[in-house]
């Protein structure tokens, strides 16, 4: 299992400049790929795009490839012969006019400025194999956040499956008791009101018997249990599961909903509200499963 919340980082040395690349992704249905890269390297996006997909399925992932200077701020280095160069022509020309020449350290960085010369940008063709080898580094450890992220998300899915099958459970060993009470109250009613009828009065048993096949739940504690079989399978699997597991949960909740629209008794009310509570948590931290 792996989460679709990741960061990875890499940087390396290109050409004179300092490349860095980082990786990350937060939740989405879809892959949803952005990625930001000089001007001049956008031919390299086809590449960037077809390795990330290796790594993520799903998720917004974002691509942010940045080059610097080697002091990681400027893109320009000194041009010290040239510099040089030039103020030597300052002071023959000050020697021929007759002006003493004393260089002042402001004199000497607004003629060393004015050499400066900027590094040549490498070419994506230059770049496309360190840039390849750099993002494959940063989307290992993108993918190994991933995967640690995701074998937290699957202890608690774990667990908490646990806390479902228990209330379902519950439902399963109260369920048969319902129609017994629901007679129980029923006659008692009739002797309140005065109307004494015996259990065995054909009345009180077609109305026992259309209670007990409005309230059964046998068929939908049939369906959850084998829902959980699924879901348990689900989590031990490979690859993505994302989208089966929120299908399969939705399934579940459909089947909580109708047996909370058919049981009338507290106890087994109380185990729905229960199940309900658990699958919401379930569904919002599977929202982070690729």
């Amino acid at each position: 299992m792996k989460s679709m919340t990741g960061y990875g980082r890499a940087t390396a040395a290109l050409e004179g400049f300092s490349l860095t690349i980082q990786v990350s992704s937060v939740n989405r249905k879809t892959l949803d790929l952005t990625m930001k890269l000089p001007e001049a390297w956008e031919s390299l996006e086809p590449a960037v795009g077809e390795a990330v997909r290796k790594f993520a399925s799903r998720g917004k992932v974002h691509v942010d490839i940045e080059v610097t200077g080697e002091s990681g701020a400027s893109e320009a280095t000194w041009d010290e012969a040239s510099a040089a160069a030039a103020l030597e022509r300052l002071r023959v020309f000050a020697q021929r006019q007759g002006v003493a020449f004393h260089p002042t350290p402001e004199l000497l960085w607004q003629v060393a400025n004015s050499q400066r010369r900027a590094s040549v940008f490498p070419a994506a063709e230059v770049a496309q194999a360190t840039v390849a080898e750099t993002l494959t580094t940063a989307l290992r450890g993108f993918a190994a956040m991933r995967a640690r992220e995701g074998e937290a998300l699957l202890v608690d899915f774990i667990n908490r499956s646990e806390t479902l099958h228990r209330q379902v459970e519950i439902v399963a060993a109260r369920a048969p008791q319902v129609p017994a009470n629901y007679r129980e109250q029923l006659l008692k009613r009739l002797r309140e009101a005065g109307l004494e009828l015996d259990v065995n009065d054909e009345r009180v048993l077609r109305e026992i018997a259309l209670f007990a096949d409005r309230c059964d739940v046998t068929e939908e504690i049939t369906r959850l249990r084998s829902h959980f079989e699924q879901f348990a399978a689900l989590l031990k699997a490979e690859g993505e599961i994302g989208r089966k597991a929120e299908f399969l949960l939705q399934e579940i909740g459909r089947e909580v909903n109708t047996i909370g629209s058919k049981a009338n008794d507290v106890t087994i009310a109380r185990a729905v509200i229960e199940l309900k509570n658990e699958l919401e948590r379930v569904r919002e931290q599977m929202a982070n499963v690729e």
